[in-house]
């Protein structure tokens, strides 16, 4: 098998593993203890919060684990709302998100009468005019992603930031496509909030981390009082082990590995050659991502010819994947109506991945389509 879905996830390294398996069999003390046990895992707690830090350029008291993605979306903008709806009830989204931020907005409007303005994509593009132009005196929160999960397209947050600066909405991002990937300094970009996802740049599933300025938000859970108690639950020391390894990993090859994932994306193009194909997105994306269609060619079965031919590939956000509902993404950039939502696949690239692979995927590709 070829593996060619890591927006989806990614394979856990080795020194990830070995950093896991340690904490596993010999560090496996409750943080919160005070026994020896868990001072030993106190220091390895505060250690590896100082290497997430270091790496996003802030301060250790900023970072927050999570469970994933999903609980830091939630917890950045229901907790940030909820607990600041004195100043507004205006929220500023857009139609590509992930539906761990439209469902989490949705729920705002529906049961807290908030009122959402979604921003939508010109030629795959948010830009920091509709920002500009969206917000208002009672706006509190702009939540936008850095870099969407399907189609790779990169927005500008750092112009959005700047914006911002002199506004009192803060800036959410969820960067889970991102962290690993580029370099991240959510201060200098003006960003209040940022979720990110370890098993997205070859950590563990069930961890993440949410970095928050220092702002006042409601806890999505009660209990402890651990992460300065802005999250209850003891903390998986196991999976922060893990995300922080990945990271840092990630963060000391980031230049090379990003060289790599744009010879894979090169070399696939390449490959195609005369192949009836259109790409979708915008022409600001990440390399480890192509969404790419096929004219007449329904992407369902594209996917399982390429799953039984050994390549693993999707149609799009894993988190839909189950469901028979056309691509959100593609939708709000082409049309509801567009033949684009059923005949587009997603690729997705990581350093792991090798030339010969895409090689050999590209081949298979072009046998299939061409039948």
């Amino acid at each position: 098998m070829v593996y060619l879905d890591n927006a989806a996830t990614t394979a856990l390294t080795p020194s990830v593993i070995q950093a896991m398996t340690q904490v596993m069999t010999t560090d496996f003390g409750n943080p919160s203890s005070i026994h020896t046990y868990g001072r030993k895992a106190n220091r390895r707690l505060r250690s590896y919060r100082q290497t997430i830090a270091d790496i996003l350029n802030t301060k250790p008291r900023h970072i927050i684990f999570t469970s994933g993605g999903t609980e830091s979306n939630n917890t950045a903008i229901k907790g940030y709302a909820l607990a600041n709806q004195n100043k507004g009830k205006h929220l500023i989204t857009t139609t590509l998100e992930h539906h761990s931020v439209l469902h989490t907005m949705e729920y705002l409007e529906h049961r807290f009468g908030f009122e959402v303005t979604y921003l939508k994509p010109e030629n795959g593009q948010i830009t920091a005019q509709q920002v500009r132009e969206a917000l208002r005196e009672d706006t509190i929160l702009v939540s936008i992603m850095y870099a969407n999960n399907e189609t790779g397209d990169i927005f500008p947050i750092a112009d959005i930031g700047q914006i911002l600066r002199g506004h009192q909405a803060v800036f959410h991002v969820d960067a889970v496509q991102v962290a690993g990937k580029l370099p991240l300094a959510p201060e200098s970009l003006g960003i209040d909030f940022l979720s990110a996802s370890a098993h997205k740049f070859h950590g563990p599933k069930g961890i993440g981390l949410l970095y928050a300025n220092a702002l006042h938000f409601d806890n999505l859970l009660h209990g402890g009082e651990q992460e300065e108690k802005r999250r209850a639950s003891t903390e998986n020391m196991v999976g922060i082990a893990g995300l922080a390894q990945a990271l840092k990993d990630s963060h000391d090859n980031l230049k090379d590995n990003y060289q790599h994932v744009q010879e894979l994306h090169q070399t696939f193009i390449d490959e195609l050659g005369n192949l009836d194909y259109y790409i979708n997105g915008s022409d600001v994306t990440l390399p480890h991502v192509i969404n790419i269609g096929f004219p007449n060619k329904n992407n369902g079965i594209l996917l399982t010819q390429l799953d039984l031919a050994g390549f693993a590939v999707s149609t799009g956000s894993a988190c839909t994947a189950g469901t028979v509902d056309p691509s959100h993404v593609l939708s709000s950039i082409y049309g509801a109506d567009s033949p684009r939502l059923t005949e587009s696949i997603r690729v997705s690239f990581s350093e792991m991945n090798t030339i010969d692979e895409v090689r050999l995927f590209s081949r298979k590709l072009k046998e299939i389509v061409g039948n």
